[in-house]
């Protein structure tokens, strides 16, 4: 679709420096977009691409505006307003109500008319597909489960028997949610299968991305509240939970029974030991260990910047070393009388 830059300025609440009616009909970065299309700059890293951009007009805050050589709808925040013109100019595929001739649902199935059901998809005894559901190719919706109104399953998504699904929800190719939790006792050095029999059960707006996955409680249920963002291969053990509008980057690994806060934001690779809860409002950094509760909101972090190899093996080796040092340390303190239990005053 096309809009001038006036009917973008009126609907977004921007300022515009410029023609009104200019017409754009897409989004692009600043280094490649062209005349119809609307760029944004939000990070100070690429200011310098600003003086030389096409674009039909850039997104930017007053500060950076009077730099800009192309007009400008200049807003507080313009990652979020470009976010919210991007979701105009290029909105998803309008649906096609109807179950795909090759798709797989029972007779006790209920599927609102306005959803649309994909090749191969496979839809078990007493599920519910909402209202403008899209369940894409290759999906499993197994027996009981429940999908909001709006909900979006893009390709090959496993949910789980009685998982439910809240409203507006994204789930990307490859998730699985509500498989087994990794629950076993041990008994004379093997392992007996400890059922799973809680749920999951993702509140509304939702996002999950890629190959990421969330198991089931073990008793009561795994939880996933409004708002939540998940990237890709993420794996949360059974009987978590994620506060509202929590961010969490890839590859993090939260073991079982763990909470973590409301609008927590969690950096690649992060990994969070079991039983413990985050406060609301903590930032880990990526690559963190968090192995206790953390109950001041902040940010954290456990994970060593990398440094040329040289210098690590030498910082290696010097960490190597640490305990003889500190027993020497000791011994030295304790032949001149200096107490360790207490820091020394003398040199005050």
């Amino acid at each position: 679709m096309s809009v001038t830059l006036g009917e973008l300025a009126v609907r977004f609440g921007c300022e515009l420096r410029g023609d009104p009616d200019a017409v754009v009909d897409s989004v692009a970065a600043l280094g490649s977009a062209g005349p119809r299309a609307v760029a944004f700059l939000a990070n100070p890293k690429y200011t310098a691409q600003l003086a030389e951009t096409r674009a039909g007009a850039v997104i930017l805050d007053a500060r950076s505006a009077a730099s800009s050589p192309v007009p400008s709808l200049v807003v507080a925040n313009p990652h979020a307003t470009y976010a919210r013109v991007a979701t105009l100019l290029h909105p998803e595929p309008p649906l096609r109500p109807g179950v795909h001739a090759n798709a797989t649902v029972a007779l006790s199935a209920q599927i609102d008319a306005s959803a649309e059901v994909g090749a191969s998809a496979v839809i078990g005894d007493g599920a519910r597909i909402g209202a403008r559901c899209f369940i894409g190719p290759g999906c499993v919706i197994e027996r009981g489960a429940s999908i909001g109104d709006d909900t979006r399953l893009v390709a090959r998504v496993c949910i789980g028997h009685d998982v439910r699904l809240g409203m507006r929800c994204v789930v990307q190719p490859g998730a699985v949610i509500g498989g087994d939790g990794f629950g076993f006792a041990p008994e004379n050095r093997t392992w007996i299968k400890v059922p799973q029999i809680g749920s999951v059960v993702v509140g509304d707006d939702v996002e999950i991305g890629a190959n990421t996955t969330i198991d089931r409680g073990a008793m009561g249920d795994t939880v996933i509240e409004d708002g939540v963002k998940l990237d890709n291969l993420i794996m949360i053990a059974h009987n978590c939970r994620i506060g509202a509008h929590s961010a969490l980057a890839a590859q993090i690994g939260i073991a079982g029974s763990t909470t973590v806060g409301k609008r927590c934001i969690l950096g690649g690779k992060v990994g969070l030991n079991g039983h413990i809860t985050l406060c609301d409002d903590v930032i880990a950094l990526g690559t963190s260990f968090i192995s206790h509760n953390i109950t001041k909101p902040g940010m954290y972090s456990s994970a060593l910047p990398s440094e040329e190899a040289g210098v690590w093996r030498r910082l290696v080796a010097r960490f190597k070393r640490l305990d003889v040092m500190a027993k020497r340390l000791r011994a030295v303190e304790k032949h001149i009388g200096i107490s360790t239990a207490e820091p020394d005053s003398s040199e005050d």
